[in-house]
């Protein structure tokens, strides 16, 4: 039995429900909300099972009954696909593994963490930053990323991110989109993230998944 631990609007936690998806697999989603009452994942009971306050959490309960708990999305699309490898997303030969999360870490650990909602926030309330230098400052992570990833994709990608199978490359891409759109970021100057982003959100899995059709959207 799987429990997925997420927010509807967080990267990480859409990740992760792309993943599940993917592989057909059945988790019952809690919501963690990240603003009302002050950020749900500071609350002592969450905060217990993740010490870093944040989502996604991922728990796989055995047939015993033995929970096994995992933070941090990478590390949980790495679990799951060893776990459950039906709909594989990771390559199995090591340079293509390689090159593969060098594309995936690209996103999730260069620009995704300076445009989390933590930092955002962090630039509001304690350097007490304008709402247009945010946005500013948002435009700009995103636009150094998405020129280098770009240029990456010239190179590797196919019909998705790495050749024409889905990896978790397209599973860090897509979310990183998707909020480039809500803060209304130009992306005309990235062909190659379109079209591989149109791709993905034509399929189910990614549909599925997307913030607005979770059941703690508002």
């Amino acid at each position: 039995m799987l429990k997925l631990y997420g927010y509807w609007r967080s990267s990480a936690a859409y990740r992760v429900r792309i993943a599940l998806n993917l592989k057909e697999l059945d988790a019952e989603q809690i919501s963690v909300h990240l603003v009302k009452n002050g950020g749900e994942q500071h609350q002592s009971d969450y905060a217990l099972m993740n010490p870093q306050e944040l989502v996604p959490t991922l728990i796989d309960t055995d047939d015993q009954g033995k929970e096994f708990v995992l933070s941090q999305s990478m590390a949980i699309l790495e679990y799951l696909d060893e776990r459950y490898p039906e709909s594989k997303l990771i390559p199995s030969d090591v340079q293509s593994k390689a090159l593969m999360r060098s594309l995936a870490f690209a996103i999730a650990c260069e620009v995704h963490p300076l445009n989390n909602l933590k930092v955002l926030q962090y630039l509001a309330s304690e350097l007490a930053i304008t709402d247009e230098a945010k946005t500013a400052w948002y435009h700009h992570w995103i636009h150094e990323g998405f020129s280098a990833f770009e240029k990456q994709l010239e190179k590797h990608a196919g019909r998705f991110c790495f050749g024409d199978s889905i990896t978790v490359v397209d599973l860090c891409l897509i979310p990183q989109v998707y909020n480039a759109h809500r803060f209304k970021v130009d992306l005309s100057a990235y062909p190659n993230i379109l079209r591989i982003t149109e791709n993905c959100n034509q399929l189910d899995a990614f549909i599925q998944a997307m913030p607005e059709n979770q059941f703690d959207a508002v």
